[in-house]
């Protein structure tokens, strides 16, 4: 990447995160929310499940939670993280997961 001079620009947010490809989790991020690993770096989380040690703490697919792997299982994930924070905030959802 090279910066392109002039191209700078601001955008107004509350909170930015960050997807982009890598080995894992980057450490402070994962102290920073207080969430624990696993042996390969990625957010621990119970099988097929979504949610941290931290209540209200969720990690989105991909590599986060799944290590490096092919865009569509990040989407897939993307998914599922979406229908366990629904039921999570609602007590029940209604996102299909085909």
């Amino acid at each position: 990447m090279v910066p392109v001079e002039g191209s700078e620009y601001t955008v107004d947010a509350d909170l930015v995160l960050i997807a982009a490809g890598f080995l894992g989790s980057q450490d402070y991020v994962t102290k920073a929310f207080g969430v624990e690993v696993n042996e390969r770096t990625n957010v621990k989380t119970e099988a097929g499940k979504y949610s941290t040690n931290v209540k209200d703490v969720f990690t989105a697919g991909g590599d986060m939670h799944r290590g490096q792997s092919l865009v569509v299982w990040a989407i897939r994930e993307g998914r599922e993280v979406a229908r366990e924070v629904d039921e999570s905030l609602m007590g029940y959802t209604n996102l299909y997961i085909q």
